[in-house]
């Protein structure tokens, strides 16, 4: 194996890369970014923060009343801390002397106690207020962020398979984590921060000009080098932090595969280049993070000392005004408190800027997602199927997953009810396809796919898959008990009902001596269990459905020869009055099939019972002769 590129990783584990193209798709449930399926349509994200926004303002729109109330406190937050600053010009000016100067000192002190208690009325609204928009704004936005969520789970379970042949499911669990944990928090924090900002930005400049419009100007010639400055930073703050994320989702990614698939690292000694591959993906995540958080995290020293330099200029001219006699004392004292209470919202804003970036690029990750083409949706007036037989007929199917490359070739054949079909060949002949299309997991290029005389076009889709149960190559287990797991296949099936299953698939004796049998309890997709007891448990699944259609996917591939003869009793049983579709790896369990369907090169070369093949002495002959050397 050629050792990949960081750029080879990053197009494999970062789904903004164009994916990786292949002509089959993963044989059953599968981990990590495979190849697969045809190109995905999606509406790409433009990089459009208006309409990003717009988005995530819908979200919260239902909360629109809550919203309001909230930036209500939040403006009265802002307007009370500015109103209480100015109140500290005539407590400086009755004690400099330039207010009451004749007065007494106790009328002075009743004077002063006085605006206290404004004050500290003020001060407790504040913090009334502050708390009441916290409270109402984690509302708000926990509550938006529990819709997205919904909805970005809802349309993931809407998308077609080819979807998760291109995604790596570390990629998908990120949008899920830290890219909805970034939205959050700045609808969270961020929001109210902006809008507390830029009132408090508003009212501390219309202060300033009553205050004194000479110190006024001083202070605004700095803007246009706070303005400039955050620019500058802030351009390319967002670049960083659009490619932190992009990096952190590839190596979600690249672990969650690697940590999935331990036994085959193991297996072929592949530790040592999974540590070095994860490092070149992590040394590419820190060198964006740096980048990210350097010019996010600049922001805030750099305007916090443009600040500090307009603070000493407004100072000293303020006081050599009041020095002049042109200014109160009081006034300066309230004044360069203001100069500096304008230069902290600009700077606040600006420090800001880098989870508001941040979130943006999480939020169109997500709705990159939001936007992608489901499965079409089903005809109108789709046939229910109330009494599906199971009699199928594919006519001149043909289907290529990418454009130009042709799989299947003028595919056909038909089944009764009751009848076992088998497909062999070689690997990439196309078996797996056609009970894909039988599915509608892909819809085929040309030709015609028939259930009961009626195109499965016409019929919905969630109908069709009822009537169709598959075992596939690849077990996928719950969380949950035994009896849960079984019961998947048809959830309204009896206890009785589940066991006879488990019976069906020679599972009942294994599972009895299990602690607690059918409460046993299964996590992380059985490793409790061995490879055949997974795969026991998802014949027993099959077994209990009632759908007419059955599809055996080298469904006992899994299970030793002992164990094999025993579940084709059991199947024998359970393909009574069912139509069934066989892909077998193992010859000798197709050899009672009504017809073997010999394909390569997605042709139906060769078709006939297996005594028939046989006599044939073509490539049928050559696989089951081959097959026997080989015992």
């Amino acid at each position: 194996m050629a050792k990949r590129t960081l750029e080879d990783l990053q197009k494999q584990y970062n789904s903004s890369a164009a994916p990786q193209k292949s002509n089959m798709p993963p044989m059953g449930p599968r981990r990590g970014p495979g190849p697969g399926g045809r190109g995905m349509p999606v509406v790409k994200p433009k990089g459009d923060a208006k309409k990003v926004i717009g988005r995530l303002l819908g979200y919260i729109g239902a909360y629109k009343y809550l919203l309001f109330a909230a930036l209500m406190f939040v403006a009265l937050t802002a307007v009370s801390g500015t109103a209480a600053s100015y109140l500290l010009r005539p407590i400086l000016n009755i004690v400099s002397g330039e207010e009451m100067a004749d007065a007494s000192l106790a009328d002075k002190l009743t004077k002063i106690a006085s605006y206290a208690i404004i004050l500290i009325c003020i001060y407790a609204a504040n913090i009334s207020a502050q708390y009441l928009q916290a409270k109402l704004m984690l509302h708000i936005s926990q509550n938006s962020m529990k819709k997205l969520r919904h909805d970005l789970f809802a349309k993931v379970q809407k998308l077609p398979i080819k979807f998760f042949d291109n995604e790596s499911h570390g990629e998908i669990m990120s949008r899920f984590t830290n890219d909805v944990d970034n939205i959050a928090m700045m609808l969270d924090h961020t929001l109210t921060s902006l809008v507390s900002g830029s009132i408090t930005l508003v009212s501390t400049f219309i202060i300033m000009c009553y205050t004194n419009i000479w110190l006024t100007i001083i202070t605004i010639v700095f803007i246009p080098i706070f303005i400039f400055g955050g620019k500058a930073i802030t351009k390319r703050s967002r670049k960083y932090y659009s490619s932190q994320q992009a990096a952190l989702g590839a190596v979600n990614g690249y672990v969650e595969e690697t940590v999935s698939g331990q036994k085959v690292v193991k297996v072929f000694n592949h530790e040592d280049t999974c540590v070095d591959e994860f490092a070149m993906l992590n040394d590419d995540l820190r060198d964006k993070q740096i980048n990210a958080q350097f010019y996010g995290g600049i922001m805030g020293p750099v305007m916090g000392n443009t600040g500090q330099i307009s603070y000493a200029i407004t100072a000293g001219i303020g006081g050599v005004m009041c020095l002049l006699d042109k200014f109160d004392l009081g006034g300066l004292g309230i004044f360069v408190n203001y100069s500096r209470q304008f230069a902290r919202p600009i700077n606040e804003i600006s420090m800001q800027m880098n989870t508001v970036f941040s979130a943006l690029a999480g939020a169109e990750r997500v709705f990159d997602v939001l936007d992608r083409v489901e499965e079409e949706p089903d005809v109108p007036n789709a046939n229910d199927m109330p009494d599906m037989k199971g009699y199928v007929k594919l006519n001149n199917v043909t289907f290529g997953y990418v454009p130009g490359k042709t799989i299947l070739k003028n595919i056909s054949l038909y089944a009764k009810p009751g009848q076992k079909i088998a497909f062999v060949g070689s690997t990439g002949a196309g078996k797996t396809t056609i009970t894909n299309l039988l599915n509608r997991f892909y819809d085929i290029d040309s030709g015609e796919i028939t259930i009961d005389d009626v195109n499965i076009r016409n019929i919905k889709r969630d109908v069709l898959r009822k009537n169709i149960a598959m075992v596939l190559q690849d077990t996928l287990l719950f969380t949950g008990t035994i009896m849960e797991n079984i019961r998947y296949g048809r959830p309204d099936a009896t206890d009785d009902e589940v066991i006879a299953a488990a019976k069906t698939a020679s599972a009942h004796s294994f599972i009895m001596r299990l602690e607690n049998g059918y409460d046993t309890v299964i996590t992380g997709d059985g490793a409790n269990l061995s490879q055949g007891q997974r795969q026991l448990l998802n014949i027993a699944r099959a077994a209990i459905s009632k759908a007419p259609i059955l599809v055996l996917d080298e469904a006992t591939s899994s299970v030793d020869t002992r164990t094999e003869r025993h579940i084709e009793h059991g199947m024998d049983r359970l393909m009574q009055n069912r139509t069934t579709f066989v892909i077998a790896h193992r010859l000798s369990t197709v050899r009672n099939a009504n017809a073997i369907m010999v394909l390569e090169k997605g042709e139906i070369i060769e078709r006939g019972t297996h005594d028939e093949l046989l006599a044939l002495k073509g490539r049928y002959y050559e696989l089951y002769t081959g097959m026997k050397e080989l015992d």
